[in-house]
């Protein structure tokens, strides 16, 4: 690991000169969100809402007696998931200015010193774990095993050096409904290991299709993503197999009503449709796009649906 470290160090020094001389100007307050990547934590809220609210509607509990809970629960997911993207932006550090999306990042411009970061990083996901514990014990565990997933499995282990790397990076990916589950009910019922279900099964074909997208970005970086490794054909078959895996799986979550069981269906039958439309043609990237943006669609429309239901 340190040998392959000093020479991603070596690397980045060499090529200072192929840093962008128009970096574009911003304020710290941006220079902050970039740094926590907080669209990755903003659609990770979304998930851990979900699942301390069909906690708390399955337990009988009201939402509106357990704000703090549900405070505790958002803020500490958030700050942890904060930290440990703002960790991996510090070890990322010598390789992000190859790739395009993330070459303006403070970490790579040097707007921000890396030390810095760092403690950044392990203050934020100090504080989000307080936060969980504050709910019960067994929240913050699962929060911190998140945490490890992320900074220790996937950053600084499986990243750089497997192919399998997006496969470790899906499982923190789907622990924030966990989380989110165990601040009301720490047993963890059936419907809170579906809810981790799809968010692992959904991680592949919507990463994998990123990485289409940028299959150059990444081989310059000498991250071995799944296109990089084994090709676009490869990746499209992965693809197609990770959605149809998942298919299956909103099937029990029959317990919030035949309409939400069909919305999901349609919503995987849809993607499945898309991608088999496509499959053929010769813009794999373009395949890619549209196969990356109904992920995201996927995600958000099938979660906020699980708790519109609720309400109805």
């Amino acid at each position: 690991m340190s040998e392959t470290r000093g020479m991603s160090e070596a690397v980045m020094k060499d090529s200072k000169a192929a840093l962008p001389s128009d970096i574009p100007e911003t304020t710290v307050w941006k220079d902050f969100l970039s740094l926590i990547k907080v669209g990755i934590v903003n659609s990770n809220i979304i998930t851990a809402f979900t699942g301390v609210w069909l906690a708390l509607h399955f337990s009988g509990l009201s939402f509106l007696s357990n704000l703090d809970v549900v405070f505790y629960t958002l803020a500490g997911s958030a700050l942890i998931m904060a930290g440990s993207c703002s960790f991996n932006n510090y070890y990322d550090r010598d390789i992000d200015h190859l790739m395009e999306r993330t070459k303006n990042r403070p970490t790579v411009t040097g707007k921000v010193q890396p030390s810095k970061v760092l403690v950044l990083s392990f203050g934020l996901i100090a504080a989000g774990l307080i936060l969980l514990a504050l709910t019960n014990m067994t929240t913050a565990i699962i929060g911190a095993f998140g945490v490890f997933a992320y900074v220790v499995l996937y950053t600084m282990v499986f990243k750089r050096r497997f192919v399998s790397n997006t496969i470790i990076g899906s499982i923190s990916g789907a622990v924030p409904p966990l989380i989110g589950w165990a601040a009301v009910d720490p047993g963890l019922d059936t419907m809170a290991w579906v809810l981790f279900a799809i968010m692992f099964l959904w991680q592949p074909p919507h990463f994998y299709a990123l990485a289409m997208r940028r299959v150059e970005e990444y081989r310059a970086a000498g991250v071995p993503m799944l296109p990089v490794v084994k090709g676009f054909k490869a990746a499209k078959r992965s693809i197609m197999l990770w959605i149809i895996v998942l298919m299956f799986i909103p099937f029990f979550l029959t317990p919030l009503g035949t309409p939400l069981v069909v919305l999901a269906a349609l919503l995987s039958t849809g993607w499945l449709i898309l991608g088999i439309k496509g499959y053929r043609k010769k813009d794999d990237v373009k395949w890619a796009t549209s196969m990356f943006v109904y992920s995201l669609n996927y995600m958000t429309i099938l979660f906020v649906a699980m708790v519109i239901v609720t309400l109805i």
